[in-house]
């Protein structure tokens, strides 16, 4: 898409030096126009604004930062904070000994009581000084100040965009906000608009997102994107959109490591497919999902396990007890085991994570256990459903076979859901408890699959030293997917011979 604004030059774009924002801009700012940041105070403003000037330096080009509202030491300690040094980057302080000295014929005044027309004539003269590529101007509410009223601020931030176009500068403002939500005369007036904001309302680390309100000339990728505002800066995850995503790759059904498991799915595991395991606490879908994993790695593929609610110890010494040897998948580098803090993740931060698993690892296998503390975690049902389900088509597209693992309520009888996850799903196990003989038993059934014609049978279940034990399937039972069953004939058990 052309800016017919500059049609008769090339297209020039400035890589911002945001991990992940240049992909949300599709290839970064257009060069030498103006572009408004805005956020609250803390939203990371000022941090956008240092990487942008940086990578400027590192590509060779002379940047600016006009600072209003911080002194000159303040903004070099907020960037040691994050390991860099400004060295090569002008800083021009018009509230510290610099802003104030005669050199700068400047009125040594209180901020408050610079006279704005002379304020925006020193900027000029040392643009022209310095002859910068790249300015950031920090911030305008001190601008919005001195101007008094709309009109007299609308022109000299006009005036200051057509000084900057003369002077081939791409320049970012910085505003917090502080006119409130219905100050839009920069938003008309500016090329772009980038919007940050900052989520304070919830447990854990505030939670960050971002979103391109306009750019001209730009097709950029719309809606909100999450991003991490850490040491080293700030980090945007790319809303993902998976049909971008798509590759060839196989469909054949392979193997789940359990031939009976393998009958009832209506022949295995089918790459390019994701499957929910359902059941209450402890029944057995966490492990269920580790001989899965197991038997793609016997294949020679790989697999990553994303764990919301377990310790990697505690499944490692789980999968032993059952005769899984997992660490020995560790140490080959097949098998990569992810703890996920459900309290200090964002869903797009996740979604990265995982994709990070697909394309530079090459991981051919996915669990995500459980989706309970995904929801939970994450505020927003809706809007996470439906980012849960951009991620499981790109899953799909690339190829990776999915399981899924949801906690229901409950051991027995009504078993329900807090979300009702079943539509994501291509194929669905059901895990139950199950009283009977004065036991309590497992069972399982797969409930659909779009990929097969699966079984319609309801089997007892068990974990054992050898692995996944499935029976015969309890024909002469009644009522076990409601965990009450009424016994009508002679089914052998599991475990019944060892007891006789």
């Amino acid at each position: 898409m052309t800016n017919p604004h500059t049609a008769s030059q090339p297209s020039l774009f400035e890589p911002t030096g945001v991990p992940g924002l240049d992909e949300v801009l599709a290839g970064g700012l257009p060069a030498g126009h103006l572009y408004l940041v805005e956020g609250t105070p803390g939203a990371g403003k000022t941090t956008l604004g240092l990487q942008f000037l940086l990578e400027g330096r590192v590509l060779g080009q002379k940047g600016l930062y006009v600072t209003l509202s911080e002194t000159s030491d303040e903004l070099a300690q907020g960037a040691r904070s994050h390991g860099w040094e400004l060295d090569g980057i002008e800083i021009f302080d018009l509230v510290g000994d610099e802003g104030l000295s005669a050199d700068a014929e400047q009125s040594i005044l209180n901020p408050s009581d610079f006279e704005l027309g002379e304020t925006i004539r020193n900027v000029m003269a040392l643009v022209e000084r310095v002859r910068p590529e790249r300015v950031v101007f920090d911030s305008l509410s001190e601008l919005r100040l001195l101007s008094q009223n709309p009109l007299r601020y609308r022109r000299q931030i006009l005036a200051l965009k057509r000084f900057f176009l003369t002077q081939r500068c791409t320049v970012l403002m910085l505003d917090d906000k502080s006119a409130g939500a219905g100050d839009m005369h920069l938003h008309s007036i500016a090329h772009g608009v980038i919007h940050l904001e900052q989520n304070t309302g919830t447990y854990g680390p505030d939670k960050r997102r971002l979103r391109v309100v306009k750019m001209r000339g730009v097709r950029f990728r719309e809606g909100e994107h999450d991003f991490n505002l850490d040491w080293g800066g700030l980090q945007v995850f790319s809303r993902l959109v998976a049909n971008e995503h798509g590759r060839e790759h196989a469909s054949e059904a392979v193997s789940s490591g359990n031939a009976e498991l393998d009958r009832l799915l209506g022949g295995g595991l089918v790459p390019g497919s994701n499957l929910l395991f359902a059941g209450p606490a402890g029944v057995g879908k966490t492990t269920t999902a580790v001989c899965c994993a197991a038997a793609a790695m016997q294949r020679g593929g790989k697999a990553a396990f994303f764990l919301f609610d377990e310790g990697i110890k505690t499944l490692i010494m789980r999968s032993r007890a059952l005769g899984l040897d997992v660490e020995e998948y560790i140490s080959s580098g097949q098998l990569d085991l992810h703890t996920i803090d459900p309290a200090a993740i964002s869903a797009g931060e996740f979604s990265h994570r995982v994709r990070d698993a697909v394309e530079r690892r090459g991981v051919g296998t996915v669990v995500i256990d459980t989706l309970n503390a995904y929801l939970v975690a994450m505020p927003g049902s809706n809007f996470l459903l439906l980012q849960m389900h951009e991620l499981l088509t790109y899953l799909n597209l690339q190829g990776v076979t999915t399981i899924l693992v949801l906690s229901q309520h409950g051991l027995s009888g009504d078993v329900p859901n807090d979300v009702d996850l079943s539509y994501l799903s291509d194929s669905m196990l059901q895990f139950r408890y199950f009283e009977a003989r004065g036991q309590l038993l497992k069972a399982v059934s797969v409930i659909k699959s779009r990929t097969s014609a699966h079984a319609s049978t309801i089997h007892q279940f068990r974990l054992s030293p050898s692995g996944l034990e499935i029976g015969e399937a309890l024909t002469d039972f009644e009522g076990v997917m409601a965990g009450v069953p009424r016994y009508r004939g002679e089914t052998s058990l599991l475990g019944s011979a060892e007891q006789a």
